[in-house]
């Protein structure tokens, strides 16, 4: 189960263009398993309405601070007592006023002053508005009274103009959200982990390579940063988005990798207090002499010399005072006995075993810990919930 699962959200939504987004929002939280709470302002409503806000959420939508649906009357003291947070989003240049100045004249303002759960804003504005000394000013009044600021973002905009002040994408608002929602169980704590495919060139247009989505490290790193871990993402070759909050390192070959992984190892002086998670598809073999033009066919069968590459887990495990380090086993059979040989070989404390014809580039997946203890079979569940539970394993594991 993920950290998220049985939360609750209160989402404020006051007039902008970029309510609009909040629908798509709110429709990814309650997939995530966080519960929201709907208040709009009048000017929200004539972006996008109740009714739909409704629909998506399951519940009924506040926008007056005298509903009688709440029992006592005070919808603005009652709706935030059940929450884990408030969102605004968008949060318009007027309702961060608001907020600064501690105005009380509509509901969403009302439940905001009386909250006693965190605050988080997502600005939308035109840039100009965006850059004003009286809107810096203002964030800068929030930030010290605790608020969480949510972007903006850059890019055109719906007067036409670009630059800063665009709301963020839905998916980067969940982000944000899971991640403020998370128990930092590992705050303090720095985490390097590899992901993706490395690439081995034969010439300028063929390589070889293994097969990896990157799925489950991009969850990895997520779910880390999520946690209150400083995280550094290596990453190979996937077409995945970038996790938000972490420090991505792009690389090619498993030599690139290799180089990332101990020059960020030396330069952060990783320690047996952190953690290196080595998920990355890193092909075992390179071409000794990749043709620095393309090779034409031929009737001629082609021969490739290849040479072993260097090995990052085994490397990085033997190093004087080594983090806490996990490797991935997938195997196509005799997971178990296959995983804890390499497990036994390396001297991992931790290795995560699965069946590549069951999880290889799908969402969820099926996956077994294997530690000193003996192993850990985990129900199949998406690669967000996986990497929860690893983490969480990691994290005990660490604390023993």
């Amino acid at each position: 189960m993920q950290a998220t699962q049985n939360k609750h959200l209160v989402l404020g939504i006051t007039g902008g263009i970029a309510a609009y987004k909040t629908a798509e929002l709110v429709r990814l939280l309650i997939k995530t398993g966080i519960s929201v709470q709907v208040v709009m302002t009048k000017a929200a409503c004539e972006f996008i309405t109740p009714v739909t806000m409704q629909a998506l959420s399951g519940r009924p939508v506040f926008t007056d601070m005298w509903n009688s649906a709440v029992g006592n009357g005070m919808p603005h003291i009652e709706l935030s007592r059940s929450a884990n947070a408030i969102l605004i989003a968008p949060a318009s240049a007027d309702f961060l006023a608001k907020l600064v100045h501690g105005r009380a004249d509509d509901l969403l303002s009302t439940l905001c002053l009386a909250r006693d759960c965190g605050l988080l804003v997502a600005p939308a504005m035109n840039k100009q508005m965006w850059e004003s000394a009286a809107t810096q000013r203002n964030i800068k009044q929030l930030e010290l009274d605790g608020v969480t600021i949510l972007g903006p973002g850059a890019g055109e905009q719906a007067c036409g103009e670009i630059g800063l002040g665009r709301m963020l994408e839905a998916e980067q608002l969940l982000a944000l959200v899971n991640a403020h929602l998370t128990p930092k169980i590992l705050a303090g704590k720095r985490v390097l982990i590899t992901a993706g495919a490395t690439l081995e060139m034969i010439d300028p247009v063929r390589a070889i390579t293994n097969l990896s989505s990157g799925k489950t490290g991009y969850a990895l790193a997520q779910v880390a940063y999520n946690m209150g871990a400083t995280v550094t993402l290596v990453s190979g070759e996937t077409s995945l988005t970038k996790p938000i909050g972490v420090n991505n390192i792009s690389t090619k070959s498993a030599d690139d990798m290799y180089q990332a992984v101990m020059q960020n190892i030396a330069s952060q002086k990783l320690e047996s207090n952190d953690i290196f998670i080595s998920v990355a598809a890193v092909a075992d073999y390179s071409v000794e002499k990749p043709s620095a033009q393309k090779i034409k066919k031929s009737d001629v069968s082609l021969t490739l010399n290849l040479k072993r590459n260097k090995d990052i887990l085994a490397d990085v495990a033997i190093l004087p005072n080594p983090p806490f380090c996990v490797g991935f086993a997938a195997e196509t059979e005799r997971l178990i006995e296959h995983a804890s040989h390499k497990r036994i070989t390396k001297k991992l404390p931790l290795i995560v075993a699965n069946l590549v014809q069951e999880s290889m580039g799908n969402d969820k997946g099926n996956i077994t810990l294997i530690d000193d203890s003996g192993s850990h079979a985990l129900p199949r569940a998406d690669k967000a919930t996986l990497a929860h539970e690893i983490l969480m394993h990691i994290s005990q594991l660490m604390a023993n």
